[in-house]
């Protein structure tokens, strides 16, 4: 089974990346932007320098634009040439655990715990033993009407599996300025999924190579990419496929944020998410609806690549 991991970084190789970079059975895909060293190197990855995007795909590369976590999906184009099966998502700021990347449930049928959502969405950090904050692209109209009372087992098929984090934990700009956690998750909590939409990130997952054509970090979203991942991971589940939460994988040890700056870049989220999740509940879903028409070229022409 070939498991391709992919990401881009603006740094020199982080401790998180060295320790990709080693694992057994995993070939790291490191993706380069104009901001990253040109002379950066892996010990055993691919690096994959602006100049070979370009080559790559030049149509693709100027839809993308440059300065954006986007950037990756050049990895997920070259995950596919090299025939991977399993593809995971990192962030180079995600230090693994012992346990990443281990006893992976995507692609199988497991038994999760599965929360019946009557509200619009489902916020799966409520769901643990830290109920006061959400995730990242979490309507935050909905936070005060969060309800876990209805839960049962249910076996779904493992589409998308977003493994946790501890340390400081996928939360929105304006939790992390309440709250500033520092995290350790109890294993017990996953893995969980639910019968509404949730958010998920780009930080740390796992997918099969069946969604390569339609997982595309969305460029154009907001300065900074910070909503990018998130309206895909809405968009991947409206196309019906299921995402289940997994224990920590990863220690996240953050890399500098202004936590005005992030603020934001995720303000479009504010206003949005809501009705984006509304609108999948509703039937009326339509990513041309939310998405600009920069980004709806970029999707589109990446999507070419799958023929």
């Amino acid at each position: 089974m070939k498991k391709i991991i992919t990401t881009t970084t603006t740094q020199y190789p982080t401790d998180a990346l060295e320790k990709f970079d080693n694992l057994e059975d995993w070939t790291l895909i490191v993706v380069g932007d104009k901001k990253t060293p040109k002379d950066f190197k892996l010990k055993n990855g691919i690096y994959i320098s602006p100049d070979d995007q370009e080559k790559y795909n030049k149509n693709l590369s100027d839809l993308i634009g440059w300065n954006t976590h986007a950037r990756r999906n050049f990895g997920h184009l070259w995950a596919r040439d090299m025939r991977a099966d399993i593809v995971a998502s990192v962030d180079d700021d995600n230090i693994p655990l012992d346990n990443w990347g281990k006893d992976l449930l995507v692609g199988r049928e497991v038994e999760v715990h599965y929360y019946e959502n009557d509200t619009e969405a489902f916020d799966p950090i409520g769901a643990t033993n830290y109920p006061h904050l959400w995730h990242r692209g979490f309507p935050v109209q909905l936070v005060y009407e969060r309800n876990y009372s209805k839960i049962t087992k249910k076996v779904l098929k493992v589409d998308i599996q977003a493994d946790f984090w501890n340390g400081d934990p996928d939360i929105d700009a304006i939790c992390r300025m309440i709250y500033a956690p520092l995290c350790k998750f109890n294993d017990n909590n996953f893995p969980m999924a639910s019968n509404k939409v949730g958010p998920f990130g780009s930080q740390n997952i796992f997918f099969t190579k069946e969604l390569l054509p339609y997982y595309f970090f969305l460029p154009h979203i907001s300065l900074f990419g910070r909503m990018g991942d998130i309206w895909i991971s809405f968009h991947i589940q409206a196309l019906g496929y299921n995402v289940v939460y997994c224990k920590p994988s990863v220690y996240q040890k953050r890399n500098p944020h202004n936590l005005t700056t992030d603020m934001k870049d995720e303000f479009i989220g504010y206003e949005r998410n809501i009705d984006i999740v509304k609108s999948m509940n509703n039937g009326t879903y339509q990513y041309k609806n939310w998405w600009s028409e920069g980004t709806c070229k970029a999707y589109e022409e990446y999507m070419k690549c799958f023929g």
